[in-house]
């Protein structure tokens, strides 16, 4: 066993981290919950991650990414968060697809490879295409609703999609994934209504205004997730059961 590992498995046994070591999961969004779910699942032991996001890290990320820094502002995030993760276990094998997932481009990247899936993406088409195609595949996945505009990390928790109320995003997420006949999505959100932020920097494109967001709220959505995957895949501990 790895020194690097060996609390892990005082607590998982040694096969479970085995069993880590050779999961490949894919993070789909490397922003501010999906930075620090990338974190905790290398430190957790995974041996395979993929990840995927578009955006260069920007100054209004620093207050709630973990790869946003001084020094890292412009670059590729899923480039910054390989090479921590890499820092973190260099036996990890990285792979980072810097690109804006769609629907015109799913079918270049198939899923069915991927032990675990992790939607920390921001846009609802991009979210339901991924948990569409996720479903068909046979692939888990467990889904990010919305963490702006939030004060209290406490009040999030993991369950599935229809036990859920009061998230505007979850809402969305519940009709749309109706119509689609999918069921038990297990989904991470919060019951504290989003409050409503003052006007500041312009919206970015298909959203209505830019939402505020605390350095101590979206990572702690992101470490959930990864206690999800990570408890899942290992078998161990409590899991969401499907509706």
């Amino acid at each position: 066993m790895r020194e690097e590992f060996s609390r892990a498995a005082l607590l998982l046994g040694e096969e479970a981290l085995q069993t880590l070591g050779k999961s490949h999961v894919a993070v789909f969004g490397v922003g501010g919950v999906g930075s620090f779910c990338c974190e905790a699942l290398a430190r957790a032991g995974i041996g395979s991650l993929s990840l995927f996001d578009s955006d260069t890290v920007a100054r209004s990320n620093i207050n709630r990414q973990i790869i946003a820094l001084q020094s890292t502002v412009g670059r590729l995030k899923t480039a910054v968060m390989a090479e921590r993760i890499s820092d973190i276990n260099p036996a990890a094998a990285v792979v980072s697809h810097p690109v804006f997932y769609t629907a015109e481009n799913a079918e270049d990247f198939p899923l069915e490879d991927y032990d675990f899936i992790v939607d920390a993406i921001d846009t609802v088409s991009s979210k339901l295409i991924l948990i569409e195609r996720a479903y068909a595949a046979g692939v888990p996945i467990v889904s990010s609703m919305g963490t702006g505009n939030k004060l209290d990390p406490s009040r999030f928790r993991i369950d599935a999609i229809e036990r859920t109320s009061v998230c505007p995003l979850a809402r969305v997420m519940r009709y749309e994934l109706k119509k689609r006949g999918i069921r038990g999505l297990r989904v991470l959100w919060s019951d504290e209504p989003p409050l409503v932020p003052a006007a500041g920097e312009p919206p970015a494109p298909g959203r209505r205004q830019t939402p505020g967001s605390l350095s101590f709220v979206p990572p702690v959505a992101g470490m959930l997730l990864a206690g999800e995957v990570v408890r899942s895949i290992a078998g161990a501990g409590k899991t969401i059961t499907a509706i």
